[in-house]
Formats: C-alpha cells, sequence, structure tokens
C-alpha cells in the first residue's frame, strides 16, 4: 500500500490534518508543542468518481477505492537529529514511507503558540529539512565506515555504492532534496534509491492557511511555492480546520460549503492527486458484477506487472488482457457494448497500461 508521512513544526496543524484524511479522532489535537507522542497511522481511501459510475454500469453493490496509509509523525523541532524534542526516534517512522507531506504554517493566529516565537514557512521548512538532512548524514557516515574498507579491497559492488553514497553526502551537505535521477544511472540509480534517505523522498508541502486564504492563497504561500519550484516540490493549499469540518458533513453538504468557499475540490483531494503525480503513478480498473475496484500502479507498467498487483499467480501465469478505455465501457453501457463496437482489445505482454483501463486478464496457473 501506498504510504505518505506528515511532518511539520509542532502547532502547524498536523494533527488536525490528520484528523480530517482519516475522517475520525484518533489524533490528538492541542495546542501545545508534542501532543502528537506516536505515530498515528490511518488508511484513506483514493477519491474516484469513475468507481461510483462503474457500478451503476455493472450492477454491483461493492465498490474498492485503492487506499493510501497516512502517518501522523510528532512534531519535530531544530536539533531533532540529535536528540531535541522528542529526539531522531519519529525520524525513523518515515523511512518507509513513500512520500513526505511537509505541513507548514501559513497562517497568523495570536491564540496559536508558535514554536519559534513567529510565523515564516521558509525558516520552518529549512528547520525540517536540515533535520532530516542531518539524520540522513549521520546513516550515510555509518554506512561509508563499513563500505569503504570493503571497496579498498577491491570489491566491486562495494566500489559501486561507495561512490554512490559519497556523492549523496556530498548533496545533503549543501542541503539539496535529490532526485536520484538527476545524478545517477543505471545500478547507481538503482542502489541510490534503496537507501531510505528521507532526502530522496518526494515532498509535498501543505500550505496551511486559514478559510479566507483557501482560493487564492497569502503572502505566505508565495513564500512557500517560490521555494517548492526550486526544490522539485509540489504545493497544495489546506485549510486543515475547514477539512476537519468537511469530515463531519454528508457529501452533498460538503460540496456545497466548499462552493461558498469557491473552491471546487477539498485539501485532500488534491493533496492525494500530488502524492500521485510526484510518484508517477496511475490506476486501472476492474469491473464486474462481484465489485468495481481501483488498482493502483506505476507510470508505464505493462499488463501483466498490472495483473501481478491483483495477485502474483496473475503475473506469473499471464495470457492476454481484456481492455477497454473509462470512456468507451461508459458510453457502450460496459463491456457487452464495448465488444459489440470493437473498443474492447485483447493485450499481450507489452501492453503499457493507461490510467482509467478497464481490464480483465486472462491467465494459466
Amino acid at each position: 500500500m501506498l504510504r505518505a508521512g506528515i511532518v511539520g513544526l509542532p502547532n502547524v496543524g498536523k494533527s488536525t490534518l490528520f484528523n480530517a484524511l482519516t475522517s475520525s479522532k484518533n489524533a490528538e489535537s492541542a495546542n501545545y508543542p508534542f501532543c502528537t507522542i506516536e505515530p498515528n497511522v490511518g488508511v484513506v481511501s483514493v477519491p474516484d468518481e469513475r468507481l461510483y459510475v462503474l457500478k451503476d454500469i455493472v450492477k454491483t453493490n461493492t465498490v474498492v477505492p485503492t487506499a493510501i496509509e497516512f502517518v501522523d509523525i510528532a512534531g519535530l523541532v531544530k536539533g531533532a537529529s540529535r536528540g531535541e524534542g522528542l529526539g531522531n526516534q519519529f525520524l525513523a517512522n518515515i523511512r518507509e514511507v513513500d512520500a513526505i507531506i511537509q505541513v507548514v504554517r501559513c497562517f497568523d493566529d495570536p491564540n496559536t503558540v508558535h514554536v519559534s516565537g513567529k510565523v515564516d514557512p521558509v525558516d520552518d521548512i529549512e528547520t525540517i529539512n536540515t533535520e532530516l538532512a542531518l539524520a540522513d548524514l549521520a546513516s550515510i557516515e555509518k554506512r561509508l565506515n563499513r563500505i569503504s574498507k570493503q571497496a579498498k579491497s577491491g570489491d566491486k559492488q562495494a566500489i559501486m555504492e561507495n561512490k554512490v553514497l559519497t556523492k549523496l553526502s556530498e548533496l545533503l551537505s549543501e542541503g539539496k532534496f535529490i532526485r536520484p535521477e538527476d545524478y545517477f544511472e543505471d545500478e547507481e540509480l538503482a542502489y541510490a534509491k534503496t537507501t531510505q534517505l528521507l532526502a530522496i523522498k518526494p515532498i509535498i508541502y501543505a500550505a496551511n492557511v486559514s478559510e479566507f486564504d483557501l482560493k487564492d492563497g497569502n503572502a505566505y504561500v508565495d513564500k512557500v511555492k517560490e521555494y517548492a519550484s526550486t526544490h522539485n516540490a509540489e504545493v497544495v493549499i489546506i485549510s486543515a480546520r475547514i477539512e476537519q469540518e468537511l469530515a463531519e458533513l454528508e457529501a452533498d453538504e460538503a460540496a456545497e460549503y466548499l462552493k461558498d468557499l469557491g473552491v471546487e475540490n477539498s485539501g485532500i483531494e488534491r493533496m492525494i492527486q500530488s502524492v500521485y503525480k510526484l510518484l508517477n503513478l496511475r490506476t486501472y480498473l476492474t469491473a464486474g458484477e462481484k465489485e468495481v475496484r481501483a488498482w493502483t500502479i506505476p507510470a508505464g507498467a505493462k499488463a501483466p506487472q498490472a495483473a501481478g498487483v491483483i495477485h502474483t499467480d496473475f503475473e506469473k501465469g499471464f495470457i492476454k488482457a481484456e481492455v477497454v478505455s473509462y470512456n468507451d465501457f461508459v458510453n457502450c453501457s460496459g463491456w457487452s457494448g464495448a465488444k459489440e463496437k470493437g473498443l474492447a482489445r485483447l493485450e499481450g505482454k507489452d501492453y503499457i497500461v493507461q490510467d482509467g483501463d478497464v481490464m480483465l486478464f486472462k491467465f494459466n496457473v
């Protein structure tokens, strides 16, 4: 399952956002630092209206969206990598995630204490990023001490790993978030991606604003966008408080509320879309009387790989995939209509699955 870690300084709205994400009260929210002591974990369905259109066409009662697991990490402070605040134990909680969502305070409120005494989103971002980089450097230093000895003996794998780790250490010392594709190729790239460094994970800055700035943002948001544009990051404007209110409303009420605020989608939906964009993910669909279901795959995945997401046996015994594009499936009112019009295709092992493909796999175990 796709996992995203939510980080940020204390009192920036992380736990409030987590409550909204999970439509629950599982993450305590209070006006004091470190109210989140253990990482909270919540699984959130990915909004996809296409599933409910297909549900009516194939006449099933079961819809299974794809999902993202969100991990809410305690507020970090300057010096966390050296044990300040609650220490770097929380950094370990986000090494396993696929993407990092950094909540950044972009609102003024004299009643909500800022851990640094002032609202400065770029300074907040750099505080967090520095701690992540320092934690990575400490991790790399330990590995280099071990690998460098093996490299001196002429071990080819160790020589390659030593080269990659040394380069990563140099980049981290420059305070950079790193896209491995910009610096490595082939086996070096493959190894760099296995290091689980925090600085190579895709990052989204969730600019947390008041309800009055949700539509157009504010000067704080502009600073975050400027910073993100030079650091390979995405920015999503959210209002954690509004998101929590939306989570308590029925779907039609929430839609009307968003309309009154002048926005089309909730910040949570935009954030999930940004995660998919950053990770270069796609969704294909299966639709039958039993259920309608969404499946997440990397962009460029071929049909056998997509089948393997359902079950490894599907990939091993893959024969063919019957495929109809979502629009054709809807316009033809399902499989039968698509077949009658010649819009259902049989694709082989080299077919690259497209977002929204409705698929049925043929396999032999």
